[in-house]
């Protein structure tokens, strides 16, 4: 197909990672080979929204360095896990689901009662004392809903982050009070244990040096980001926004004559804050057409008619995500 003059012919293509499977990396590679040999030329943006994947997306963007350190995991077992330092050092990534993921622990393994997140905030500490003046730690996928009360008994332990400034980068809106009800079921908590995350999370919020309830994204990683923010001051900061805008993606956006997002699941969940609501979001204010490759779509026609997707295809492998992307190129 000939170019038209004036008519941009990049397509930039701007995934998540498809949770458990795929990184955010690998779906937008395997988009990339689809469309380029279809002739497309294409711009690789993968995305993140403050979960997980969110330190390997800003790592391939912003460069730094990747530093091990030894961190208990969600029920106190010594594992190694990664941050990153960037800037010189003066800025890290923390992910905390490298330390208190539900990744970590294996399905008849969950206990979202014990579950802790001291392990995040060994990584957090780990990280000052590397010499980061500012610690940026996505929050999502944790198999935690204990308000942040490991990490913060983690960094008072490990004498207090000093002069750092922590900033939370949160893939959800939810207040700290909503998220045993939420997300507990999805960390494997029953009705009961959900009633009981819920009690102590108000128990722990009265101790806390100021009350997180009722504040926006205060509720992220089973209330982790309200606890950081009640305790040391963090800043909240919605993570998808943060991630899109250190990728430089409107610039990129409005250079391109399409943007092709996805996620796995495409659902209601989607609307809330998550990566590919930010993309479709900018596109539509933009005026730029935006697709989306998914590993399933439980989003019906109106949601999609809010994120004003153009189409939507499914992929649920590497090479079902490359003919995805040939499907697409026909369609631009």
């Amino acid at each position: 197909m000939a170019a038209v003059t004036g008519i941009p012919t990049m397509v930039l293509i701007a995934p998540d990672s498809f949770k458990g499977t795929f990184g955010a990396l690998e779906v937008t590679a395997a988009i990339a080979r689809g469309l380029e040999s279809a002739g497309r030329p294409v711009d690789r943006c993968p995305v993140a929204d403050g979960g997980e994947g969110t330190l390997e997306v800003l790592r391939a963007a912003l460069g730094g360095r990747p530093v091990r350190a030894q961190v208990e995991d969600p029920l106190g077992r010594p594992i190694e896990a990664t941050f990153a330092l960037i800037d010189g050092d003066a800025r890290a990534i923390v992910e905390t689901a490298a330390a208190a993921g539900l990744g970590l622990v294996a399905p008849a393994e969950r206990d979202p009662i014990a579950a802790s997140t001291r392990g995040t905030g060994e990584l957090i500490m780990a990280a000052v004392h590397a010499g980061a003046e500012t610690v940026l730690i996505g929050v999502g996928g944790s198999a935690t809903t204990d308000g942040g009360a490991g990490a913060i008994g983690a960094i008072h332990d490990a004498g207090g982050i000093g002069r750092a400034r922590l900033v939370v980068l949160c893939d959800v809106q939810t207040p700290f009070e909503d998220a045993a009800r939420i997300y507990g079921p999805q960390k494997g908590a029953d009705r009961d244990a959900v009633r009981r995350l819920t009690r102590r999370l108000g128990d722990h919020a009265r101790r806390l040096p100021r009350d997180p309830r009722g504040r926006p994204m205060t509720g992220a990683a089973g209330g982790l980001s309200g606890g950081l923010w009640a305790t040391f001051g963090a800043e909240l900061v919605p993570g998808a926004a943060f991630v899109l805008d250190a990728l430089c993606f409107d610039s990129r956006m409005r250079a391109a004559r399409a943007v092709v997002t996805g996620e796995g699941r495409l659902d209601k969940q989607s609307l809330a804050g998550k990566a590919v609501s930010e993309v479709a979001t900018r596109a539509r204010q933009s005026g730029v057409p935006c697709h989306a490759i998914v590993g399933q779509r439980r989003l019906d026609a109106f949601g999609a008619r809010i994120l004003d997707l153009q189409a939507i295809f499914e992929a649920t492998t590497l090479t079902e995500l490359e003919a995805a992307g040939r499907r697409m190129a026909e369609l631009l």
